[in-house]
């Protein structure tokens, strides 16, 4: 008997119905809105603008992960600084439960991705990042996770070999390769380093660039870590190019947030626990309808080949000197 994934039951009445549980009236108009880990909609509103709602995946963040989101992105907006929170119920409520579903809402926030080309925008992302983080260092999550190796790294390499995603073929590379790695970023990681709140997946597709500022969207990764992780999704390019931007980055962030340098070292493990990740990520949720459809080349062994030839890469890149910023 085929089992049922629990968002199979998300039709658009039900996330109507939802929205309207919580005092809102909505004008009917829906918009599936690109999202793979939860699902998220843009919802019109009688008279007023319509609203983002989300609905998060089952059983992936209990409700004390998720209010320790919304209560960071609460207090950053406290502070003024553009990050896009959730809507605050009459009750002071911001997480909600309708039927089996748990979700929240957001107001609309529109904008591009930033231009990283750009040295002034490098320099207001530092200023804002150093305010997130100033706010971050006052106390970490008590619920959430952190970024770290067993989490991130061996957990990852043991879910995707015990349940057989890695082809016989390619099995014993991918066990070496992974097993180098992670030796390598064990090493690197004890690298003393200050614990934060952070954003946890900070790529420019979670940056919204609007009337020069940048408005930051989806917390819904946020984890405990070193502030570096915040940073270097940002960097691209050659080493002088990533010096650069790391440089003009730094600036701005050091206005407001003194920066650890000895964190630097620290690049390479964490892209490296990224990629790992990444691929049992997807793996994870292959039983997610969405996913085969919209991840067809996962799972191949044309994928799994590429993924190897990755990690390759990968582990000379981990050896080669950090980047030195004076």
């Amino acid at each position: 008997m085929t089992q049922h994934h629990p968002y199979e039951s998300l039709t658009p009445d039900l996330v109507l119905d939802a929205v309207e549980s919580t005092g809102l009236i909505s004008d009917l108009r829906i918009l599936a809105l690109n999202s793979y880990e939860n699902r998220v909609y843009q919802v019109g509103i009688e008279s007023s603008q319509p609203i983002i709602v989300k609905f998060y995946r089952p059983e992936r963040w209990t409700n004390e992960q998720i209010l320790e989101e919304h209560q960071y992105t609460l207090a950053l907006k406290d502070l003024d600084i553009s990050v896009v929170a959730p809507m605050t119920h009459d009750a002071g409520e911001t997480l909600h439960h309708f039927d089996q579903f748990r979700f929240a809402l957001y107001e609309r926030q529109g904008g591009h991705a930033p231009n990283l080309d750009n040295l002034d925008t490098l320099l207001s992302l530092g200023r804002t990042l150093g305010r997130m983080h100033a706010l971050g260092k006052e106390k970490i999550f008590t619920h959430r996770l952190d970024i770290n190796l067993d989490t991130f790294g061996y957990q990852s390499v043991e879910f995707l070999l015990q349940n057989n995603f890695i082809p016989d073929s390619l099995k014993n590379a991918y066990t070496s390769l992974t097993a180098d790695l992670l030796n390598i970023c064990a090493e690197q990681m004890r690298i003393p380093y200050q614990k934060i709140r952070l954003h946890g997946d900070c790529h420019p597709g979670n940056i919204l660039w609007r009337h020069d500022t940048a408005h930051f969207v989806d917390f819904d990764d946020a984890r405990n870590g070193p502030a570096i992780q915040d940073l270097w999704m940002l960097l691209s390019g050659e080493r002088q190019q990533q010096i650069e931007q790391l440089s003009e980055i730094l600036e701005g962030y050091n206005e407001f947030c003194d920066f650890n340098l000895r964190e630097l070292p620290l690049i390479e493990s964490l892209r490296s626990l990224r990629i790992i990740h990444y691929s049992a990520w997807l793996a994870r949720r292959w039983q997610d309808p969405a996913f085969p459809k919209f991840f067809p080349w996962f799972n191949t062994e044309r994928y799994w080949g590429e993924h190897i030839l990755q990690l390759r890469e990968q582990l000379a890149a981990i050896h080669e000197p950090p980047l030195v910023i004076y």
